[in-house]
């Protein structure tokens, strides 16, 4: 089996491009499937407006220094944009199919009915849905055994960060396989249940209403706020994790502000859940007692501090944000 499998991706879209981009610069051939049935004419219009916007992109990224810009049209000659009516060209060969449909259950449907006709016997059929549960989708499909979903966050040319949702029809090897592919193109899939939001959307939708509501409040301008969120809340979770973060200062701190919060608004939003508590319970509070969320009892944590030390700095220093000490005396 080839290491570099193609890889096509029924929807012709910003997710469907952004997708073709990552997988051609990659190293792998690119179909792009439209999913709509569209006149000569206008799937021409289509065609040379997805490959101008890839091409733009990698020129973009090009531009910043990321790789030379005279490996564009090796690129760009990797990638193929078929019409509806030549699907069953375009998916033969691929050994993964990505759908990137709009988010409406009868496209979804189509979509999947698509890879069933014309996708090779063991390809691997994964939806983008970022909103969709894996486990609602695995039954438009007669092969649920190959399906799985991997939501690619945006842009999905830069952005490494992918989320796999297998279902309990998941065959292993589906996801392994997947997971191997993606790894070999640098991207970083996780692994989580069918549920709503999957992970980044879930936290991102709590963060930024909260955001919101600060404004709405009139607690802080909508400057200020996002001044907080890029040099504080950002600078910050770029180097560690949330979890890691909880340990790192103590769960016991969560729990004590997380109470007085609710308190304060008398709303059960702040709430700290029951895992904080009981971590709290059995001494699992992070660093300080060996344990939090993860386990450091084998580990050094004074290097560990220093580690994460180190590239806290540097990003600040991608920011621009250090400064050398003050010495002479005013």
């Amino acid at each position: 089996m080839s290491t570099r499998p193609a890889i096509a991706c029924i929807g012709a879209g910003r997710m469907g491009r952004g997708i073709a981009h990552s997988v051609a610069y990659a190293g792998h051939r690119a179909v792009l499937v439209d999913a709509k049935s569209r006149s000569e004419e206008d799937f021409a219009q289509l065609s040379g407006e997805a490959l101008a916007e890839i091409e733009s992109g990698l020129a973009s990224v090009a531009a910043l220094g990321a790789f030379d810009a005279a490996a564009i049209p090796a690129i760009m000659q990797r990638i193929t944009v078929c019409s509806l009516a030549d699907a069953a060209r375009g998916l033969d060969g691929c050994e993964i199919v990505f759908e990137a449909v709009p988010e409406v259950l009868d496209a979804k449907r189509e979509a999947f009915a698509l890879f069933d006709t014309h996708a090779d016997p063991g390809a691997i059929l994964a939806s983008t849905t970022s909103t969709i549960l894996s486990t609602e989708l695995a039954g438009f499909t007669q092969r649920p055994e190959n399906f799985l979903n991997a939501h690619w966050l945006n842009p999905a040319f830069l952005m490494p960060l992918i989320e796999l949702s297998p279902t309990d029809a998941t065959d292993a090897q589906t996801l392994a396989r997947l997971r191997e592919v993606l790894e070999a193109m640098g991207k970083v899939p996780i692994v989580c249940k069918a549920s709503p939001g999957y992970i980044v959307p879930r936290i991102q939708a709590l963060a930024m209403n909260e955001a919101a509501r600060l404004v709405e409040e009139g607690v802080a301008s909508a400057e200020d706020v996002d001044k907080a969120v890029t040099y504080g809340f950002g600078l910050r979770f770029g180097v560690l994790g949330l979890l890691e973060f909880i340990d790192w200062g103590g769960g016991d701190i969560l729990y004590y502000a997380s109470n007085y919060l609710r308190d304060a608004f008398d709303d059960d939003r702040f709430k700290a859940p029951d895992v904080i508590s009981q971590n709290m319970d059995q001494g699992r509070i992070g660093l300080k007692t060996g344990s939090g969320f993860f386990d450091y009892s084998k580990m050094d944590v004074e290097a560990y501090r220093q580690r994460r030390m180190a590239d806290f700095l540097r990003a600040l220093e991608t920011a621009g944000m250090t400064r050398g000490p003050v010495l002479d005396e005013q």
